[in-house]
């Protein structure tokens, strides 16, 4: 029998708290990556945030990224090992602090946009995301990029780790994403995502732009929170999910 995570990015919002897709969203997500502040959102918003997943037994994340609010984290910006490994401790450990006041638990760590990608090829960079979640709290669940150094380094360090696929963008022949500079990055129809889903949890395979198979292991699936199609692609993999009879929960 399968079993899978779906995990989405939320949490990104400004200023007084706007409800958006989150409160639906997290109707059919298992566990919500909640953005710290450096990227995306603020303290209240990460309250009511962490409060709603609390609430509907959402597995709570803390979603780090670099310190980037006009580019929402998405830029590439260079950075020593031990600024990372300041700023990831710094996000974590406020969220994790936040969410413990409010009586939940601090479930996993993902990071977010460029620092997520940059970590993929970085290893310098990887292991300095791997040892602040490790400071933060060595029972957190790492997500990373299936078949990445970020994972085989969080590992190293004792890490249980989370192999994260993606719903809403595509593959390159490598098993990395596909940039979004690139027009074909994204996934905008909801039958496109549906079955790349259903061939990465049951196959284990993922079909790359170029029309070849990538092996890839699907332990956590992302929809990302900010996408036009967020809540119709969470509410239809869900269904889709329960019809080929894969259980979605949290590890």
């Amino acid at each position: 029998m399968f079993v899978v995570d779906l995990n989405c990015d939320m949490g990104e919002s400004f200023g007084a708290w706007k409800m958006g897709n989150d409160p639906a969203l997290l109707d059919h997500v298992t566990s919500a990556n909640i953005a710290c502040g450096f990227h995306a959102g603020d303290p209240t918003t990460i309250r009511k945030t962490i409060e709603l997943a609390l609430e509907k037994k959402v597995a709570v994340g803390a979603h780090p990224g670099y310190p980037d609010l006009q580019g929402f984290g998405r830029r590439s910006i260079t950075m020593k090992p031990d600024e990372v490994f300041d700023i990831v401790l710094y996000q974590v450990s406020a969220i994790k602090g936040m969410c413990e006041s409010l009586g939940g638990r601090l479930h996993h760590v993902k990071p977010h946009g460029a620092l997520y990608n940059q970590a993929v090829s970085d290893r310098d960079l990887s292991r300095a995301i791997a040892k602040a979640v490790a400071k933060a709290d060595p029972d957190l669940i790492y997500f990373g990029l299936a078949g990445s150094q970020m994972l085989t380094d969080a590992k190293e360090l004792g890490l249980r780790t989370s192999a994260e696929v993606f719903a809403d963008r595509t593959y390159q022949p490598d098993g990395t994403l596909t940039p979004r500079s690139q027009p074909n990055a994204l996934i905008q129809r909801t039958d496109e995502s549906i079955e790349q889903v259903l061939q990465m949890v049951r196959s284990q395979t993922v079909t790359a732009v170029t029309g070849e198979p990538v092996p890839i292991r699907a332990e956590t699936i992302c929809i990302h929170g900010d996408g036009a199609n967020a809540l119709e692609f969470a509410k239809a993999i869900r269904h889709a999910l329960a019809a080929a009879d894969i259980t979605v929960e949290a590890k």
